[in-house]
Order: C-alpha cells, then structure tokens, then sequence
C-alpha cells in the first residue's frame, strides 16, 4: 500500500524511557502531526544512551527514510550524547555554533559555563531548530532533525520546522468499535482488505465491562474512500452479529 512518497523514523533516545522511569509522548505527537503533513512515519526506535548504537542506528535510518526525528538527549549533561553521536554519524566535527552560544545564553544574561556550551555544540553543517521556550536550540542536518526530548520543547521546536517539510496528501482515519472477537471477523477484514489494496485497515482488540471487541482503524489519502471503505465494514459487522458496532467520536 502507498498513501504516501514521504516517510520517515523517531528515534527516541534515553535510558530512561527504556527503564520505565519516564514515558514518551513525543511519538504519538510527531505520528499526528506527520500524518497531516502527508509522510508516513513507518517506524520508531527507542534507544539507550550508547553511543555506537545510536551512530549505527541513526545511519541505518537516514538512509532508508525520507526523514529522520531524534528526541532526547541534547542538554548539558554527561549523558545527553545525541548531538556527538549525530556529528559522528555524519562524519563531521562538532562545532561551537556562535548563534546557539547566544540563544543559550539569552543574548548574554546567563553564564556560559561548560554545561550550557555544550548545548551550543552542533554538527559542522547544521542549521539551528528555533526552541521558543528554552532557548537552548535543536537542529537539522541532512534529512535528520534534532529534537528535545521535554515534550512541551519538542512540540515547539517542531512547530518551526513543520512548514520546511515536503507536503503531501493528508492521511485521514475513520474507526468502527465492535464487539465482536478478532477470531470472527478476521476473514471478512480481509476480504475488504484485498478488495481496497489502497487503504490501510488495522484491528486492535479491547476488552471493556467484560466484553471483549476491536477498535477497526481505516486510513488512507483519499477522504472518500476511507469513509466508503469504513461504512463498508461497519455494514458487514452488523450482518455479522455486531450491531452495536459504532464510530467513536473523533
């Protein structure tokens, strides 16, 4: 299926994301905000702070998506290693951005000691990502984008890129609730499915007061296919004993 040319990769870096501590919400984010861009986001890769996994990774991705979202691991201290892992993935140096120095420093009112220099440290190559809340930018190089990993920042920084991406048609989605058992409506999804080869659907199951059913997702470019496609579903669920199956509302 093809609903989109432009795709693209999070990689989402942090120890603690991975050890429970702290829980990303700049996925689901970016997943939307990607969507409405037109660019399909295929995959998302939650790493640990090493360094030759994120280089190989991070090259690994470039290389296969039309863009790539780093967040995490830009700040001052011993373990936010994105951006040197970046530079080396690039095979480039590290550089002390004249620019950043001064947004770090808010145009001189702050020292810049050795932890905050290090936030200014980009890339030779780069281009600055505004950051309207902290101050401390992110950046872009190639096809990678360089994000923060406080989700308020991230969401910020992205703002004043968004409009930099390639745009395509949007992805739009419709859903059907049913409660009906995956096992039993397996068969005629895939009917639909092989009949619509243009259109993604996807069935995640729930369980709710007891019952058991599926969220059914139908996505793709073409507004009104999606909604003929989702109406068609929603008819066959009900001929098959789901009649309360219902559009959740958006």
């Amino acid at each position: 299926m093809s609903v989109a040319t432009c795709t693209a990769c999070v990689l989402i870096i942090g120890n603690e994301i991975l050890s429970g501590k702290t829980q990303d919400a700049n996925l689901k984010f970016l997943g939307l905000e990607l969507a409405a861009r037109g660019i399909r986001l295929l995959e998302a890769r939650v790493l640990r702070d090493d360094g030759p996994t994120i280089v190989e990774q991070l090259n690994e991705c470039r290389a296969r998506f039309s863009y790539v979202f780093t967040t995490g691991g830009i700040g001052p201290t011993h373990d936010d290693i994105t951006a040197e892992c970046v530079a080396r993935a690039f095979g480039q140096p590290l550089v002390l951005d004249a620019e950043a120095a001064r947004r770090v420093s808010r145009g001189g009112t702050i020292e810049l000691n050795e932890a905050r220099l290090k936030m200014a440290q980009v890339p030779r190559g780069a281009t600055l990502i505004d950051n309207p809340l902290s101050q401390a930018p992110g950046f872009r190089i190639g096809n990678v984008f360089v994000l923060a990993g406080i989700p308020s920042v991230a969401q910020a920084m992205f703002a004043g890129i968004r409009d930099t991406l390639e745009a395509g048609p949007a992805i739009v989605s419709a859903s059907i609730d049913v409660f009906l058992r995956e096992g039993d409506i397996a068969a005629p999804l895939q009917a639909i499915a092989d009949a619509h080869p243009d259109i993604e659907i996807g069935s995640y199951p729930f369980s709710r007061d007891g019952r058991f059913g599926a969220n059914l997702v139908v996505r793709g470019v073409d507004a009104a296919l999606v909604e003929r496609v989702a109406r068609e579903i929603e008819q066959r669920m009900k001929a098959l004993g789901g009649n309360d199956a219902v559009r959740p509302s958006p």
